[in-house]
């Protein structure tokens, strides 16, 4: 069985990543894309599904495991009978390769170490054909192949690479696994210890370049890293998670693909970027959200793959058992055919806060954001699935009719405070700015319960929804409002579970599923933001502290924290949960400017 999901390391290339247990196995690698079949998927499985462990064969003592600096270079320490042994793991960037490279060394006495490799194709389903030979070995199948190299050579027993061997103190072996299209030749052997070099100076470099210098920079540093790590350079899109399958219920059945781009992330993601100072990062990203959306609004999606494609199509594979018998294990995600109309307000306000923040304006945005407006005004009073995929029908969610608010917010805003759309958009003006005030008179109306004493999930419910503490934030009420305040107490009544917030009530039958979930940990941390906007410091930053002390020893966090189990769950690294720390962030350290704001601010 795989390791506890907090127990893993991430390590990438900004094309793809790897997880690395604390134990030294490699137990999930899609390659030679996030969103490719995985090599090794024991993660979800089984040893026989794919994996590469490298550890010694006797009794471990103590394992220390850590990034080199701030980099996506992992280092593992194993101290055992007989001395101690580094696995130094990492995946070179800026290449079009995809590469793996791992580096054992005897730091202390003498250590014998083992080391099986078993890639198992197309998640854990196809066996490949090993063919060694002087230089390595290849691993052949179908239109898949690897290419293990190293300074020793393993055995084939069966399906599986072994290698045991001894080292003395300061002696080491490397080994570099490249996958390669089966119908082109491997490309060249890397030289270990200039890509090592270079690829610590890489992340080190772009670390250093963040701008953010106030308290908690670490925590800053290290969610942008992985941010960073979930990018695929050649779009600029950025993924969910690197993982599929892994569940918000162990033993339940809501285990989903997350490696693709939700646009619902747009924004934080923006401001997340731009906080930290990484513009290019920024406008990539921005870029790849406008032409993934190109066309009809009517065929808008919720998510795309990292290419941009929108044909998400969900899959149960049912040769895996599933993490800890989580099944099915799923790829693909059938909600990217779902109606979220929170997604337009995220598409108008990515365009606003591109121009705001200085990144220029995009050749044909104008035409996207009119064409958009027109939808939405066509679309804002139907139901819809909402902003968490729900699975149960169509409703009047209240997060949903906000953010329609906020599409049309920030036309209002690109047309008045930056002069969009010329004399069109001025001629749009005043139609725009009463249909916003329209809306608004609404969701205050319908989507308020008086009963509850607060915004609920969605327009007559009894429900409360996390969703509706982002109110603030998107400007649509001051965090001081008694009706977001009378929000946040009903939410510290009814919604939280030792300490933490709840994304909703499973028990409602709301989403069509069975089961439950964890704490959501970006709800956890609307929360603190809430409690900064209000001005309730001391509060703020002691939930934000609780929420750091869940980070693994890496400083990773995964979708959701389960209180009973004291453990993560959910796929991992989640970078909705890494953006919602920085977001804390920067509410935490503009503090008492901060009090009664009603949006965020670009920072500056």
């Amino acid at each position: 069985m795989s390791s506890p999901i907090e127990d893993y390391g991430m390590i990438g290339n900004t094309r793809t990543a790897a997880l690395v247990s604390a134990d030294g196995s490699i137990d999930w690698l899609c390659a030679p894309d996030f969103d490719s079949g995985a090599c090794f998927a024991a993660l979800v499985g089984y040893d026989h599904h794919g994996r590469w462990s490298l550890r010694p064969t006797s009794r471990v003592d103590e394992v220390r495991q850590s990034y080199d600096g701030d980099t996506l270079v992992l280092v593992t320490e194993m101290t055992c009978q007989g001395g101690a042994l580094r696995v130094v793991d990492f995946m070179p960037p800026g290449q079009d390769r995809c590469d793996l490279v791992r580096v054992v060394e005897a730091v202390a006495g003498e250590v014998t170490f083992e080391m099986l490799l078993e890639a198992r194709f197309d998640y854990g389903r196809n066996i490949p054909w090993i063919n060694p030979d002087d230089e390595g070995v290849t691993l052949t199948a179908g239109p898949d192949a690897l290419r293990l190299r190293g300074d020793a050579r393993p055995t084939v027993v069966g399906n599986v690479l072994r290698l045991e061997q001894t080292l003395r103190q300061g002696e080491r072996r490397t080994f570099q696994l490249t996958w390669f299209p089966s119908h082109l030749p491997p490309p060249p052997a890397l030289d270990v210890d200039a890509e090592r070099s270079r690829t610590v100076a890489f992340w080190t470099e772009w670390a250093g370049r963040c701008r953010y210098q106030g308290p908690h920079r670490e925590a800053v540093i290290r969610s942008l890293l992985t941010l960073k790590g979930l990018a695929y350079a050649p779009t600029g899109a950025i993924v969910a998670a690197p993982t599929a399958g892994l569940p918000e219920e162990i033993g339940g059945v809501r285990n989903w693909d997350y490696r693709y781009c939700w646009i619902r992330d747009a924004s934080l993601t923006l401001h997340a970027l731009m906080f930290g100072g990484y513009v290019d990062e920024a406008r990539a990203f921005r870029d790849w959200v406008l032409r993934a959306v190109a066309g009809d609004p009517s065929e808008v999606q919720i998510m795309y793959s990292i290419h941009g494609a929108r044909r998400l199509a969900e899959l149960d594979l049912d040769w895996l058992p599933g993490y800890e018998g989580s099944r099915p294990v799923r790829i693909g995600n059938a909600a990217s055919d779902q109606l979220q109309l929170d997604i337009f307000g995220e598409l108008m306000s990515t365009i606003y806060l591109g121009r705001q923040m200085g990144l220029g304006a995009q050749p044909g945005a104008w035409p996207i954001a009119r064409r958009m407006l027109e939808h939405i005004e066509r679309v804002w009073q139907e139901p819809d699935d909402g902003i968490w995929e729900v699975r149960g029908g169509r409703r009047h969610f209240t997060y949903s009719k906000v953010m329609a608010w906020a599409a049309i917010d920030r036309a209002v805003r690109l047309i008045s405070e930056l002069q969009a759309g010329g004399d069109e958009g001025q001629a749009m003006l005043s139609h725009l700015q009463t249909l916003r005030e329209r809306i608004h008179e609404e969701v205050c109306a319908r989507g308020f319960n008086p009963r509850v004493g607060a915004f609920t999930q969605y327009y007559g419910s009894d429900t409360l929804d996390a969703s509706v503490l982002l109110i603030p934030h998107i400007g649509f009420l001051p965090a001081r409002d008694p009706r977001m305040q009378a929000t946040v107490a009903a939410v510290e009544r009814r919604l939280m579970r030792d300490g933490f917030v709840l994304r909703y009530d499973t028990s409602h039958g709301t989403d069509g599923l069975p089961g439950t979930e964890g704490a959501f940990l970006a709800c956890s941390f609307w929360l603190v933001d809430n409690y900064a906007l209000a001005g309730r410091t001391r509060e703020a930053e002691a939930l934000f502290e609780r929420l750091l002390s869940l980070r693994n020893h890496l400083g990773l966090l995964a979708e959701e924290w389960e209180p009973r189990l004291g453990r993560q769950i959910g796929n991992f690294p989640q970078g909705f949960s890494h953006l919602a720390l920085v977001v804390s962030v920067m509410e935490l350290a503009r503090g008492e400017a901060n009090v009664g704001a009603g949006e965020y601010a670009p920072p500056h």
